[in-house]
């Protein structure tokens, strides 16, 4: 009877066990004995350091070698934050019947509560619920917002316009730390797009055996992220799952796909995950900043010269998300190949064998003539950069990544 609820906030009061469309297979459940927890896991930035200067560089080297990276006196005032917090909770606390209103399977629609990103095209559910609300321009969508709880509409509208600001100061000093124009980015964004989801991840009977969000990256531009005081939130350094605990008064913000290929890939779009827990609800609140959709992102024409080719073609945005709707949170971006042609292909199978040299006992299962096949057949005229990643350097397939977008496993 359980497992027949949509939601997994009902499914969860009502259970002592994982229902079976949420489990992942063995090798790809969160390990949650191996996650390594830092002190400083990530850095921590103070927005008010009167050297502007140093605190480019400083947004710079995280977004550089870390992708991630959280701020403090970040001008948001706490009675914002505590308020969208409170929200959040009393939202989801709301009887079943008043949330169905705004039950959609739709990805795209604007305003939307489900579980999962696309139910058609995932094959195993998440442990989340999430309301995702478009919100600007905030007059286009604040009126399709749910109306209950009633303050719902009036504290995330204020919570929206304060991150809007704290966003785009971001971007200038995200820019500058490129070397370019501190406008630059917003600039290249066109009309700009701005939406957010509000996560509950209810206590979880097995939490081994599942994941809040699983492994993915961002497919935005930048993600700034708000958190109650329950940890969740995982990153992958160095092949290691890496837990980020929160700091109470601190937004975290990730770098996303597309300032990875504006910054021709000298920013990183890093691997991320939320796991879940068996004794504490969780509450996240991420707001997701975005190119209008017929943006064209390209790496900077100021970062490409004869030493540092573009790596990464042009594409829309809209054409991006629209893959990423179809493929949910597995896309990955793909890499365009730089000149000459022949060394990418090079490059490519040396990424193959490095991987082999260091997990030969992954690749047993495989057949190689199979493998051997699917690269060459990856490798038409015009050439294409074939990028091989293990998603945790643990797991026995790889991603083949290559022009145009695709994602594809053997």
């Amino acid at each position: 009877m359980a497992t027949t609820k949509l939601f997994v906030i009902d499914i969860s009061s009502s259970v002592d066990y994982v229902p079976s469309k949420f489990i992942w297979q063995e090798f790809d459940r969160p390990n949650l004995h191996e996650v390594q927890s830092e002190k400083e896991s990530i850095p921590l930035i103070d927005l008010q350091d009167h050297n502007h200067s140093d605190t480019v560089i400083k947004i710079g080297q995280a977004c550089e070698f870390d992708g991630f990276f959280q701020v403090k006196n970040h001008g948001i005032p706490e009675r914002l934050i505590n308020n969208m917090i409170q929200i959040s909770k009393e939202y989801f606390g709301l009887p079943e019947s008043e949330r169905l209103k705004s039950y959609s399977n739709d990805p795209s629609k604007n305003v939307r509560l489900s579980t999962s990103f696309n139910v058609k095209t995932e094959k195993v559910s998440n442990w989340r619920d999430f309301l995702r609300l478009h919100c600007y321009p905030l007059e286009d969508y604040v009126n399709e917002w749910p109306s209950n709880p009633p303050s719902l509409r009036k504290d995330v509208a204020e919570y929206c316009i304060s991150m809007r600001g704290l966003t785009l100061r971001l971007l200038e000093a995200i820019s500058e730390s490129l070397g370019l124009n501190k406008d630059y980015i917003n600039k290249a964004l066109h009309k700009h797009a701005q939406h957010m989801a509000i996560n509950y991840y209810p206590p979880c009977p097995q939490p081994e055996l599942t994941y809040g969000l699983p492994v993915h990256t961002d497919p935005n531009l930048i993600t700034i992220l708000l958190q109650d005081d329950v940890p969740g939130l995982q990153v992958l350094r160095n092949g290691k799952w890496i837990a980020v605990n929160p700091i109470p008064g601190t937004f975290i913000v990730n770098i996303g796909d597309q300032i990875e290929v504006l910054s021709n890939g000298r920013y990183k779009s890093v691997k991320h995950r939320a796991v879940v827990n068996c004794n504490r609800e969780r509450i996240s609140v991420p707001t997701f900043y975005c190119p209008s959709p017929d943006s064209v992102i390209q790496p900077a024409e100021e970062l490409i010269d004869d030493e540092h080719h573009a790596i990464y073609r042009g594409f829309t945005y809209g054409d991006y998300y629209q893959k990423f709707g179809i493929e949910g949170l597995q896309l990955r971006i793909a890499w365009k190949c730089s000149k000459p042609p022949l060394l990418n292909h090079f490059r490519g199978f040396v990424r193959f064998f490095r991987l082999f040299r260091k997990f030969p006992s992954k690749f047993t299962l495989m057949n190689w003539r199979n493998i051997r096949k699917k690269i060459f057949s990856c490798c038409p005229i015009p050439p294409v950069v074939i990028q091989l990643e293990g998603l945790d350097n643990k797991r026995g397939y790889f991603s083949i990544m290559f022009s145009p977008i695709y994602h594809g496993k053997f």
